[in-house]
C-alpha cells in the first residue's frame, strides 16, 4: 500500500530518480508520512515499482542529503521531517508543462514587434557565430559590458542619437530596471527622485526599493516646469524628451536647455530615458538632452523596440563623476546581459544590416500608425487621441463610461488584448506587434464592445 502514492510515468521528461524523490518528499512535507516512519528499503520499492535498484538509491541519497529521510544501521530508512504547519501547495502544485500560452489574433498590448520589421535570420546567424566561439562561451563576461559591445555602442548612441560618450562611461545591462539599480548603488540611493506621475511605474518600483524619495513634478505643454523642480528641490530628474508634457509631444530644445541650466545651477542629475528615441519617424529625431550636457545627464537606451523584446540589453552613458564611482564598485558587480547577446548584437550593429532595420522600422510604423489613427477615428467615440511616436502606440480617451475590467474581459473573448491601461476612460492601443491587415478589424472589435457594455 506503500508504494501507491508514488507517482511514476516512464513517457515523462523527468529523470524516474526524481519522480520517486519528487512523490515521497510531497507526502512528508504535506504530513501523509509522519516523522520515524519507516519507508521501503532500496530491494522492497525497486522491486515493486519495476525499476532498478541504482534508481532507487539514487532518489533516497538525495532525500537524505535534504534532511527529509535518515539511515537507522541494521534498520532501514525512516521518516526524519516533520512538517507542522504543512505547505499548503503540496496537495495542489500546479503542472504548467501542458498548458499554452494566450495567443490573441488583435494584440495591441504592446508586448511585441512586427515580424516584418526584424531580420530574425541574421540575428540567429550572430548568435549562431557566437555560439560557435568556445573561448567566448567558457569564461565570465565584463561586469560593465563587453568592451566590444560598448564600442559598438558609443558609435551607435553618436550615430543616432549624438550621445557624447567614450566606451569606458557605457554600462550595460539587461534592461532598464537593472541600469537603475546599479545607478542607485552608484549615487542615487536614498535620493530624491522627481518624475511625472504615472509615467514609468517600473523605475518607481526600483527607487522606492533603493530607499529614494519619490516626487512628482509637474507639466505643461513643453514638458516639466523648472517652477515645480525648485520647489521639491529632488538630486535626480526622470525624463522622457520623447514623450512629455500635456500633450505628449517631444520636449522643446528651449526646455531642455532650462532644465540643463537648472540642474547645473542645482547640482542634480537628469536621467534621460531615450526609450526607442530613433525611432521617430514623422519627423528627425531630436537630440538627445545628453547631447548638450554630458557632466550631468545620465543617458538610457535599450533595444525591446528598436530590436527585439527578448533581446533584454540596455545601456547607460555615465557622466564621468558618476563613472569614476561606477569604477569603484564595479569589481563588486556581476553582469545581468547575456554575454552571448552582447557579442550578438555588437556584431549586428557593426554591419550595415542594422541600418537598414532602422530605416525599414520607420517606414513601417509609420505607415502603421497613419493606420490605426484613421481607423480609431474613424470606429471610435473619442474625446481625444494621444498619439506616442516612439513607444508606437495611442493613448484613446472615450466619451463613454465604461469598465475597464469588463472591456478587458469581453474583449479577450474576442481574441483582442489592449495595454493595460486603468485610467478612467483612456485606453492603450499599440501597434507595434499587430500585424497591418488585423488593425482595422480589431478597431472595429473593440468598438463592437464599447457598444456592448
Amino acid at each position: 500500500m506503500l508504494y501507491d502514492f508514488i507517482k511514476t510515468d516512464k513517457n515523462l521528461k523527468t529523470p524516474m530518480y526524481r519522480q520517486i524523490y519528487f512523490s515521497i518528499r510531497k507526502y512528508i512535507e504535506n504530513g501523509s508520512l509522519k516523522i520515524d516512519t519507516k519507508i521501503p528499503s532500496i530491494r522492497k520499492l525497486s522491486s515493486g515499482l519495476n525499476v532498478s535498484k541504482t534508481t532507487v538509491k539514487a532518489a533516497y541519497d538525495q532525500l537524505c542529503a535534504e534532511g527529509y529521510i535518515k539511515t537507522k544501521p541494521q534498520s532501514g530508512f525512516y521518516v526524519a521531517a516533520e512538517f507542522k504547519n504543512a505547505p499548503k501547495t503540496a496537495e495542489a502544485a500546479d503542472n504548467y508543462s501542458g498548458k499554452e500560452i494566450s495567443c490573441y489574433e488583435y494584440d495591441f498590448s504592446g508586448k511585441s514587434v512586427d515580424k516584418t520589421v526584424t531580420d530574425i535570420s541574421q540575428w540567429k546567424k550572430n548568435i549562431r557565430e557566437v555560439i560557435n566561439s568556445d573561448s567566448l562561451l567558457t569564461s565570465y563576461g565584463d561586469p560593465q559590458g563587453e568592451p566590444r559591445l560598448r564600442e559598438a555602442l558609443q558609435r551607435y548612441a553618436l550615430g543616432t542619437r549624438s550621445v557624447n560618450s567614450r566606451a569606458e562611461n557605457i554600462v550595460v545591462g539587461a534592461g532598464t530596471q537593472p541600469i537603475l539599480f546599479l545607478l542607485c548603488a552608484v549615487a542615487a540611493k536614498g535620493k530624491r527622485v522627481a518624475m511625472a506621475r504615472q509615467s514609468f511605474v517600473q523605475s518607481e518600483l526600483v527607487f522606492k526599493s533603493c530607499g529614494c524619495q519619490i516626487c512628482w513634478f509637474e507639466q505643461d505643454e513643453s514638458g516639466v516646469t523648472i517652477q515645480s523642480l525648485n520647489k521639491i528641490a529632488p538630486d535626480f530628474v526622470l525624463i522622457n524628451p520623447n514623450f512629455s508634457g500635456t500633450g505628449g509631444s517631444a520636449m522643446p530644445v528651449s526646455r531642455r536647455l532650462e532644465l540643463i541650466d537648472w540642474a547645473g545651477k542645482n547640482n542634480s542629475y537628469i536621467i534621460e530615458d531615450d526609450y526607442n528615441g530613433e525611432l521617430r519617424y514623422s519627423t528627425l529625431p531630436t537630440p538627445c538632452v545628453q547631447n548638450y550636457d554630458a557632466e550631468n545627464t545620465v543617458y538610457i537606451g535599450s533595444f525591446s523596440k528598436v530590436l527585439l523584446p527578448s533581446v533584454r540589453i540596455s545601456y547607460a552613458v555615465l557622466p564621468e563623476r558618476l563613472a569614476e564611482s561606477y569604477r569603484n564598485i564595479k569589481s563588486a558587480t556581476n553582469q545581468t546581459a547575456s554575454k552571448t547577446e552582447q557579442l550578438a548584437l555588437a556584431a549586428y550593429l557593426n554591419s550595415n544590416k542594422f541600418e537598414s532595420h532602422l530605416r525599414k522600422a520607420r517606414r513601417v510604423y509609420l505607415e502603421k500608425s497613419k493606420l490605426i489613427y484613421r481607423c480609431v477615428k474613424k470606429y471610435l467615440n473619442t474625446e481625444k487621441i494621444i498619439f506616442n511616436e516612439t513607444s508606437l502606440y495611442l493613448r484613446v480617451i472615450i466619451t463613454k463610461d465604461f469598465s475597464a475590467k469588463r472591456l478587458d474581459k469581453k474583449l479577450k473573448s474576442m481574441g483582442v488584448r489592449l495595454m493595460p491601461y486603468k485610467l478612467g476612460n483612456e485606453i492603450g492601443l499599440s501597434f507595434s506587434g499587430i500585424a497591418t491587415e488585423k488593425i482595422e478589424e480589431g478597431i472595429k472589435l473593440i468598438s463592437s464592445a464599447l457598444e456592448s457594455l
